[in-house]
């Protein structure tokens, strides 16, 4: 059972990297819900329209050699939710800032990725993988209270770079290929709930030093997913079913594109493969709940 700890109103200020992500977007306005200031950080270039509309929030752009002016307050509660290796650039700054409690966000793509045939994904894994140990390592040397969650396939918003690289597939070309069956199991995690995921672990008293998998609330097939991506852009579903040299040739070509520059056959072969995870621990520790897979007009591009 969850237990969640109380914080004064003069020290419920959060410091967000990763601020302008979809889960940073999320996040902030999860803050403001529960009566947090928001410290938040950027490499990107913070527009006005932004500022305006999170009146809660000290944005800060990142830069190098980057501090906080002086007489600022020392942040000491931290969500990392940009990508988990380039945390270590910022440990000096963080131990400065006093930090004592730290989320931050990896992947199970440290487990699917691993053994990948394409060496581009397995170095993705690898850096997860130093990322995460890096950050303990960091951590436990210095008293800091550490939380990984390491979310599957994120989708929502039509800002992710899963299901919103398919539905641009589908609307451009009409039909979507597949290698096989696709019968491999997935469970696509909404942005929300992967936000509302790293408020609750870092608020939750009984949670420490210790990562998480946090999963969607539906286990689909990757063939059923396609088919409600088409059902949620009201086209009618068209998939083609072609062998794995054709893929590779397909990918070769879509890859000269910018678009698709990240496509791997390795993702193709994976449409046959179960990437499951259990999150009855994020569930018993935290309260975790997510939703099933249903796309709605705001989750699309």
């Amino acid at each position: 059972m969850a237990v969640y700890r109380d914080y004064d109103v003069a020290d419920r200020c959060m410091g967000v990297f990763g601020a302008t992500s979809s889960v940073g977007k999320c996040v902030l306005s999860l803050l403001a819900q529960h009566g947090w200031q928001a410290a938040a950080f950027s490499r990107q270039q913070i527009e006005a329209e932004i500022m305006l509309q999170s009146p809660t929030v000290a944005w800060h752009q990142l830069a190098y050699g980057f501090s906080m002016e002086k007489g600022d307050k020392e942040i000491t509660s931290w969500l990392y939710l940009a990508p988990i290796w380039t945390l270590p650039a910022y440990f000096d700054f963080l131990a400065a800032q006093g930090a004592r409690r730290i989320v931050a966000l990896s992947s199970t793509s440290i487990f699917t990725k691993d053994d990948s045939s394409d060496s581009g994904e397995k170095k993705v894994a690898q850096r997860l993988a130093e990322g995460e140990a890096n950050l303990r390592a960091w951590a436990e040397q210095r008293g800091i209270t550490w939380i990984i969650l390491r979310p599957t396939l994120i989708y929502g918003q039509g800002r992710d770079k899963n299901i919103t690289e398919i539905v641009r597939f589908i609307r451009r070309f009409k039909f979507f290929p597949l290698l096989g069956d696709a019968q491999g199991l997935r469970q696509p995690v909404h942005v929300e709930d992967v936000a509302a995921a790293c408020v609750a672990a870092f608020l939750a008293s009984n949670v420490a030093n210790r990562a998480y998998n946090i999963s969607g609330g539906e286990i689909v097939s990757y063939c059923e997913m396609i088919k409600r991506i088409f059902k949620a852009l009201d086209q009618p579903t068209c998939l083609l079913t072609i062998p794995r040299w054709t893929f590779r040739l397909a990918v070769n070509i879509l890859r000269r594109l910018p678009r698709y520059r990240h496509w791997t056959v390795a993702m193709a072969e994976r449409m046959n493969r179960d990437l499951v995870f259990d999150c009855s621990e994020a569930s018993r520790d935290f309260g975790y709940t997510s939703r099933p897979f249903l796309l709605v007009k705001e989750d699309l591009p």
